[in-house]
């Protein structure tokens, strides 16, 4: 393709991050390069379906042209594989912004996922990640995009080899399609086979089969077209006229994923509000789930025209579905004010979301391996309905699964443990820290471990707010065991015969006095713990107010200033404590004993010394006097 105005041709440079992630895919070996093709497809039926609505508004766009397609040419000769649409096409700016710029903030994990897996897992990242039309540099050495965006008079020629830089140029209107986009990928040696059509056909139908944009292909240039797909909406058809192939065909296509779908929901609703809905839940974790944004990714069509992507088609929780919904109660001309507002969009979002949940609901009872791995990558999303979602909040609890101090390396549900609790508990124990290790280790998890009882090991940053107003499960409700008293004396120690007394020895009982006194301005509290076995010491939040988990949580987001105090418990029957406790005659060491105490629960709370230097120098003063 050659430009009228070479002297016009403006030079620019890749962004840091597009030119690194072109070197990578020039430069890695990939199992399955097919997938750049699927790509460039997928990007043409969006124009194409970008057309379609901004048409209803203004119908010229669409001229004498009304019908949308999309043309693969080949040219075995000239090592050339053309992919051409009569979409929306791109401006000047639109062609620098679109295809100079990398917008996506998954663009460097994507980068550092690649470079950390074997070769041969590219084209599963590549889908994944949604790097799109940056994948043909995967099988050309140089990519020019002729586009004239629809209703313009101008047309632009975006040219680049793939390595630092790219150009752009207006084109004479007679080289560049009437309306679309054109772009022409100069093949590589070792990639000579994607100007066959053998190769071609057999991509599209594996990969593209179902866009709904019909796909057409030349063998040559100047040959006539032959029709490979009809453009047919898988959405419309019957469930039984669709195989397992076919549905992770669109998957992929919708989703930008490159992976096996867990769970497919196809259904159409009549009644009142009548519409199609097909929606998937992926087999693997999508790049944005970590979007601050938290939006979904459901698509809205009205009627089978491509409405828009933003209309909140689920809720925020069950964002790492992907899909669409089809209605034809909406009209054409809907604007996204009206989307949010709609009675029928509402009504349409219920019934959505409770097909959803029914259906891992199902898979949950009938699957239990693939359930399992569905929470692992969706659970904690799954679990801020729980903080969100009032109306589904006790079928959400059904639903999910939790690691326990009773599951090992599984998981268990509610419905597990309140089976198992013991006779006379009222509560559901939980402990909610960063990491399943730092839980396990907990002292606050010796006492109960000690009584056999159960409790929940919770680690999603979720966790720390759905506990604080989750309903009561089946007649018991949630507790934290880092906050308020344990009130484990009424259950037995699993190697003794009867429930033990919470009672403290007199010297003990005198050293806690000493040490609620002497802590006075660090704690609360200081009192005996029938928590503790093994550990000396642990702190605890009061029966009011925050957990420490969330405590901490709330103070490192700046909504909390100041926590509250603590209360140090101790175990009245360690050696140390008692030792300490006999030490009547010495009171200096008292003395730091209790702040070291103090600053000990503070280390196995995950947090450092409030005053690090008085604390070496207490530590260095009791050694000292030890080793006398």
């Amino acid at each position: 393709m050659t430009t009228t105005a070479e002297n016009t041709a403006e030079s620019h440079v890749f962004e840091a991050d597009v030119a690194r992630l072109l070197h990578m895919m020039v430069h890695s070996v990939y199992s399955d390069k097919d997938v750049f093709l699927r790509e460039l497809i997928s990007n043409a039926a969006d124009a194409c379906e970008k057309l379609r609505y901004e048409a209803i508004a203004e119908p010229a766009l669409l001229a004498n042209d009304p019908d949308s397609r999309i043309l693969l040419t080949l040219d075995a000769d000239g090592n050339k594989l053309v992919v051409e649409d009569n979409g929306i096409g791109m401006s000047r700016d639109e062609l620098i912004e679109a295809l100079g710029t990398i917008a996506r903030s998954g663009t460097r994990a994507f980068m550092e996922r690649i470079e950390a897996n074997k070769q041969g897992e590219g084209a599963q990242l590549i889908g994944q990640f949604g790097v799109g039309f940056y994948s043909c540099f995967m099988v050309a050495d140089r990519v020019d995009v002729a586009s004239r965006r629809a209703g313009a008079e101008e047309a632009w020629l975006w040219s680049s080899d793939g390595k630092g830089g790219y150009s752009v140029a207006p084109i004479d209107v007679a080289e560049a399609p009437a309306r679309g986009t054109r772009i022409t990928l100069h093949l590589m040696d070792d990639a000579k086979s994607y100007a066959s059509r053998w190769t071609v056909e057999r991509i599209v139908k594996e990969q593209s089969g179902h866009v709904p944009v019909p796909i057409k292909i030349v063998e040559a240039p100047g040959a006539e077209p032959t029709q490979l797909t009809d453009g047919t909406a898988l959405w419309t058809k019957s469930k039984n006229d669709i195989t397992s192939e076919e549905y992770t065909d669109f998957y992929r296509g919708v989703s930008g994923q490159y992976d096996e779908p867990a769970l497919t929901v196809h259904f159409r609703a009549e009644g009142r509000h009548e519409y199609s809905a097909l929606a998937f839940v992926p087999g693997s974790q999508p790049f944005d789930l970590s979007d601050p944004d938290r939006k979904g990714r459901m698509k809205l069509y009205v009627k089978r025209v491509f409405i828009t992507d933003e209309a909140e088609l689920l809720p925020r929780y069950l964002r790492f579905v992907r899909g669409l919904v089809d209605t034809n109660d909406l009209p054409l001309n809907v604007s996204r004010e009206m989307i949010q507002e709609s009675a029928i969009l509402s009504a349409i979002r219920k019934g959505v979301t409770n097909r959803i949940i029914t259906a891992i609901e199902k898979l949950a009872e009938s699957d239990q391996d693939a359930f399992l791995k569905l929470w692992e990558n969706f659970g904690s999303l799954i679990k801020e309905g729980l903080y969100e979602d009032f109306e589904r909040r006790t079928q959400l609890l059904a639903l999910s699964r939790f690691r326990t101090t009773a599951s090992g390396d599984g998981y268990r549900s509610l419905a597990d443990y309140v089976k198992d609790a013991k006779e006379g508990q009222q509560s559901i124990y939980y402990l909610v820290g960063g990491s399943l290790d730092q839980l396990k280790a907990s002292p606050q998890l010796e006492g109960f471990r000690a009584r056999g009882i159960e409790v929940l090991l919770l680690t999603d940053s979720v966790d720390s707010f759905w506990v604080t107003n989750a309903p009561e499960f089946e007649g018991k409700s949630f507790k934290s065991i880092t906050q308020g008293s344990a009130d484990l004396a009424q259950f037995k120690k699993l190697d003794e015969d009867k429930a033990e007394s919470a009672s403290a020895p007199a010297e003990v009982q005198a050293f806690i006095d000493f040490a609620r006194e002497k802590l006075a301005d660090e704690v609360s509290d200081v009192r005996a713990s029938d928590r503790l076995i093994e550990s000396a010491v642990c702190l605890v939040a009061s029966e009011q107010g925050y957990d420490r988990q969330l405590e901490k949580i709330l103070q490192g987001a700046g909504r909390l200033q100041s926590g509250a105090k603590p209360i140090l418990e101790i175990n009245m029957d360690h050696p140390v404590v008692k030792a300490i406790a006999a030490k009547v005659d010495a009171p200096s060491l008292r003395d730091d004993a209790a702040f070291l105490l103090l600053d000990q629960a503070r280390v196995l709370d995950g947090d450092k010394p409030a005053d690090p230097r008085a604390f070496a120098e207490r530590l260095a003063r009791v050694m000292e006097k030890a080793l006398q």
